[in-house]
């Protein structure tokens, strides 16, 4: 099939090179003119120096898959393309969009007769080897007629039309709050073994868990990797993570359907904690405990115990 890919980054640009790999003719735009050069030459796709360039290279019904930042970046793309596109033509989102904006989206592109899916898109920068897994929203007639798209990119059984418009990137947004819960368990897991009496091999326990355990992962594997690379003290790596937003949109939505979600919860609200360079909250607790129990403090910029 032929089809459009917006947004040439690591997700975006390995998109393109296993699309091509399965047999589709893509033509590529980003609003880097080299990093669209660039794609184009190495992979074969076509590349297209403006918006309006690729909307008349592509045959109707045309269909533009949209790899860019969640928010204003779509709103604004969708608003430019939704002037050069015809009834008929699909836009796919594959980023990581509120699922919310994804139904209003599709509801106002139908208007103009044109259909918006929304795709959850899982795979990282591992989606290129592995494929990606793929959780489509959207109109039944627009999903059957881009599935030879979608199957392309995802590993067998990777691939499912879970619902109407709002649906994929619904099932994103639980799948990226479920995914905060795993990283925040392993994290603590670990981190008690690293605190152990008994010098333990954190790689080797990666590696070990990953056979017959029942907590065994990909997410394992990956942090064996990671021990393999960095050594077990991790030494090289700050802990300051960042969200991408669908955790908080997941509590968020518990808290809307009344569904209880607390490790999701605690898990974002750890990452949260991760980005202060001294908690003032545990100063609180510190002078609290100071003030009705004697109990020692750290002085800041000293190091030392204190007591007041």
């Amino acid at each position: 099939m032929q089809l459009g890919m917006i947004g040439l980054g690591r997700m975006g640009g390995n998109m393109v090179e296993r699309l091509l790999r399965g047999g589709h003719h893509v033509v590529v735009f980003d609003r880097d003119p080299e990093r669209t050069r660039e794609v184009g030459e190495a992979e074969g796709a076509t590349a297209a120096a403006s918006l309006e360039e690729m909307a008349r290279v592509l045959v109707a019904p045309r269909i533009v898959w949209m790899m860019i930042p969640a928010g204003e970046p779509v709103e604004e793309m969708l608003a430019t393309l939704t002037t050069m596109l015809q009834p008929g033509d699909i836009i796919i989102d594959g980023g990581n969009s509120n699922f919310n904006d994804s139904a209003r989206r599709a509801a106002d592109v139908s208007k103009r007769g044109m259909h918006y899916i929304d795709a959850g898109t899982s795979g990282g920068i591992w989606g290129l080897e592995n494929g990606y897994c793929l959780m489509v929203g959207g109109d039944g007639t627009a999903v059957g007629h881009c599935e030879p798209i979608f199957r392309t990119l995802a590993p067998e059984d990777g691939y499912a039309h879970v619902g109407p418009s709002g649906a994929g990137h619904f099932t994103k947004m639980v799948h990226n709050g479920i995914e905060y819960g795993l990283l925040q368990a392993y994290a603590e897991g670990f981190e008690l073994l690293e605190a152990a009496p008994f010098g333990l091999n954190l790689r080797q326990i990666a590696a070990l868990w990953n056979h017959g355990s029942v907590v065994r992962s990909w997410l394992l594997e990956l942090l064996e990797r990671a021990y393999e690379a960095e050594g077990d003290d991790l030494e090289r790596i700050r802990g300051w993570i960042a969200d991408s937003g669908e955790g908080r949109w997941t509590v968020q939505t518990a808290v809307d359907l009344n569904v209880p979600a607390p490790v999701i919860t605690l898990a974002l609200q750890m990452r949260f904690r991760s980005r202060q360079e001294e908690s003032y909250g545990a100063q609180v607790i510190a002078a609290l405990r100071n003030q009705f129990g004697g109990h020692a403090v750290k002085e800041a910029g000293s190091g030392e115990s204190g007591h007041g």
